[in-house]
């Protein structure tokens, strides 16, 4: 294996990294760098669990080698925490019940983080085609589209489906 110095900008700042070229971009950041928000399903990009923005951009990392990210502006979910929008869309998935399991939680953030930051993306199809690569196993697009639409409208409570057999839906209180 050859090993090469690479110089990556994670979150704003400047970070060294030395190992193979074709590292997969997911095991860097959270093998090399600690940087563990960034989730590894399905190492095929069909999952979507390890979506990080390259250049603003959702990708899925698991599938970019390291040496192709040189000089571009990579930002994990650890980088997105500080943003105002970011904040807001993290307090609705958790007022919605957005978040089942959480493990695809980190890459769905990532992605709905980019498409309210530029929503021109995806004006003709919505924020359901931004999701496209990423899938949640535990069927919560519900609650998704449910925190989605409380960002975007400002919603004051959200009534929250209960699982079959557990009683009512409940309302939570938003913001």
């Amino acid at each position: 294996m050859t090993e090469e110095v690479f110089t990556l900008r994670i979150n704003g700042r400047t970070t060294r990294w030395t190992g193979d070229p074709l590292a997969p971009l997911a095991d860097v950041l959270r093998d090399g760098l600690g940087l563990t928000g960034t989730k590894i399903g399905c190492r095929t990009g069909e999952c979507g669990a390890c979506t990080i923005l390259l250049d603003g951009r959702p990708v899925m990392s698991c599938l970019l080698p390291v040496a192709a990210v040189q000089e571009m502006d990579i930002r994990t979910i650890e980088g997105l925490a500080s943003d105002s929008r970011f904040e807001a869309l993290a307090d609705a998935m958790a007022a919605c019940g957005g978040a089942q399991c959480g493990y695809c939680t980190p890459g769905i953030m990532v992605t709905l983080s980019a498409a309210l930051q530029h929503p021109d993306w995806f004006a003709d199809s919505g924020y359901e085609a931004a999701l496209k690569n990423n899938l949640c196993r535990c069927t919560g697009y519900q609650a998704i589209r449910e925190a989605i639409a409380q960002v975007q409208g400002g919603a004051t409570s959200t009534a929250v489906a209960a699982p079959a057999g557990a009683g009512p839906a409940k309302e939570v209180a938003s913001r």
